[in-house]
């Protein structure tokens, strides 16, 4: 434990976030989570899926149709039982935990998901936010989906909003503010590889790799 580190990466929609996750985590050699996360509070509470995919990075007043209230049928026997009711927040809760199992066991990157504050004790974590231009974002949200400039623009307008709404709420901190981070870099600048060299370089001498 002694030895363990976490990287979390908060991120602008379109700013390659994940991408410099995930090569980060095969430099550093250690593991990688993003949407993994789904399917392992999803295992370890025998909730269904669909419904932590639907709470994904949402606070409860965002969630469409409302998740509170609503009650939650496990995978194991398919029903829904009577006393299964729960609240996206309780759902916030049970990712949490695995987050915090995740942590406590080995050296892990997350993406997203207030890793950083569900994780504020951790004694070796460093928090990042990746942000990009906006015509870097639109381009790449173009190409990767396939979809029009005012398209792009909109997504990454709606997808921000909801991550913002959901990290202030939960974590109290303001998203995407420095303050919130070890370190704010904006990866249009060096580009995606060299955004990579460059936080590489500052975890290995922030932890004294």
């Amino acid at each position: 434990m002694e030895d363990n580190f976490v990287i979390n990466i908060g991120r602008q929609l379109g700013s390659g976030g994940k991408e410099i996750g995930e090569q980060l985590a095969e430099r550093l050699g250690i593991a990688f989570y993003d949407k993994e996360l789904i399917n392992l509070a999803s295992e370890e509470s025998g909730l269904c899926r669909e419904f932590f995919e639907r709470a994904d990075e949402q606070t409860s007043q965002n969630i469409i149709g409302g998740l509170f209230g609503m009650r939650f049928p496990f995978i194991n026997d398919g029903a829904i039982p009577s006393m299964s009711c729960l609240s996206n927040d309780a759902l916030f809760k049970i990712q949490s935990d695995v987050i915090r199992r995740l942590a406590s066991e080995k050296s892990c990157l997350f993406v997203g998901r207030c890793a950083d504050y569900i994780l504020r004790s951790h004694p070796r974590s460093l928090n990042i936010f990746i942000s990009s231009s906006h015509e870097e974002r639109v381009a790449r949200l173009s190409k990767l989906h396939g979809i029009s400039v005012h398209e792009a623009e909109e997504m990454m307008t709606r997808v921000d909003k909801r991550r913002a709404e959901y990290y202030n709420y939960y974590t109290y901190k303001t998203w995407g503010a420095a303050a919130s981070y070890h370190l704010c870099i904006d990866s249009s600048v060096l580009g995606i590889a060299g955004t990579v060299d460059f936080i590489e370089k500052f975890i290995k001498q922030r932890l004294q790799k």
